[in-house]
C-alpha cells in the first residue's frame, strides 16, 4: 500500500516543482518612498571583470589605477542616481548643498554625512542600504555584464554621459540628475556631476585576484570616484581614483547609495 501512495503523490505532484533549481529572477529596478520623495535602484548582476586599467583606457591614466586585476561579485543594487537634494531633505530634514536645486545631487557631504544619511533611511526603511565599494562602483559603472567597453560610464563620447567642465555653464542648472544618457545597466551620471563616496579606505590596489572586496581595513583618506561638473574629461573615465579625509566637505562631493537583497 505504502509503494502505491507515493506512485500516486508523483502523479499528483509535478516533478518539475521536485527538481526546479531556477533561482527566483530579481527585479531591474527597485523604487522606494520617504515622505513623499520616491527613488530607484537598479540592479546589477554579479560577474567577474578586470578592474583597473584596460585597453579602453589608452594612456589616458593615472599610476593609482594599476595593477589590473580580477574581481568577481555577488549581485547587488545601487541608485539609479546619486541621491538627490530633495532625497536627502526627505531623509534628513535638511539640505546642506552649496547649490540649491533639488533635482540636482546633494553636495557638500562628508563620507561621515552620508553614514549618517544611510543609517537614517535604514531606520526610517528597515533595510541595509550602505555605499557601494570601490570594486562594486567602477562594476557598475562600466555596464556590468552588459559592458561595451566604454571610457566613461555609458559612452565614449563624454557630452552625452557626463556633466564636467566643458558642458556646465554654472553649477546649479547644468547638473539636473539623470538628464544626460545612462550607461549600459541604465544608471545615470558616474561619470561626472558629483564625486561619489565608496565606503572603502583608499589605498593602491593589489594584483591578486579578489572575490567581493571590501578594500583595506584602515587608512587615512576614503575613496571617491566618477569624477566632477568641474573636472576634466580624464578624470571622469569610470576607472579613475581619488580620495579625500570622511570629513571632507565640498561643493563637488556626493554619494549614491547600494543595497544586497
Amino acid at each position: 500500500m505504502k509503494k502505491i501512495a507515493i506512485i500516486l503523490l508523483l502523479f499528483c505532484f509535478p516533478l518539475s516543482c521536485l527538481f526546479s533549481q531556477t533561482p527566483e529572477e530579481k527585479p531591474q529596478t527597485l523604487q522606494f518612498e520617504v515622505n513623499g520623495i520616491t527613488f530607484e535602484m537598479v540592479l546589477v548582476k554579479g560577474g567577474k571583470f578586470i578592474m583597473g586599467r584596460t585597453l579602453e583606457e589608452d594612456y589616458d591614466v593615472f599610476r593609482d589605477e594599476s595593477p589590473k586585476h580580477t574581481v568577481t561579485l555577488f549581485d547587488f543594487y545601487i541608485g539609479k542616481t546619486e541621491v538627490t537634494q530633495e532625497f536627502y531633505k526627505a531623509v534628513m530634514g535638511e539640505n546642506p548643498s552649496n547649490f540649491r536645486a533639488y533635482k540636482n545631487p546633494v553636495d557638500n557631504v562628508s563620507w561621515e554625512d552620508a553614514q549618517e544619511f544611510i543609517k537614517r533611511l535604514n531606520s526610517l526603511l528597515g533595510k541595509n542600504f550602505r555605499l557601494p565599494t570601490e570594486a562594486e562602483w567602477e562594476y557598475a559603472a562600466r555596464g556590468g555584464q552588459k559592458s561595451k567597453n566604454y571610457k566613461y560610464s555609458g559612452s565614449n563620447k563624454i557630452e552625452q554621459v557626463a556633466w564636467y567642465e566643458n558642458n556646465t555653464k554654472d553649477a546649479k542648472h547644468h547638473r539636473r540628475a539623470g538628464v544626460l544618457l545612462p550607461n549600459e545597466l541604465g544608471i545615470h551620471d558616474m561619470s561626472g556631476n558629483v564625486w561619489e563616496w565608496c565606503n572603502d579606505w583608499y589605498d593602491d590596489y593589489s594584483k591578486d585576484p579578489q572575490k567581493n572586496p571590501m578594500g583595506p581595513f584602515y587608512g587615512d583618506f576614503r575613496v571617491l570616484r566618477g569624477g566632477t561638473y568641474i573636472g576634466t574629461s580624464q578624470s571622469c573615465r569610470s576607472t579613475n581614483r581619488s580620495s579625500e579625509l570622511p570629513t571632507k566637505k565640498s561643493n563637488y562631493i556626493g554619494f549614491r547609495i547600494a543595497i544586497h537583497l
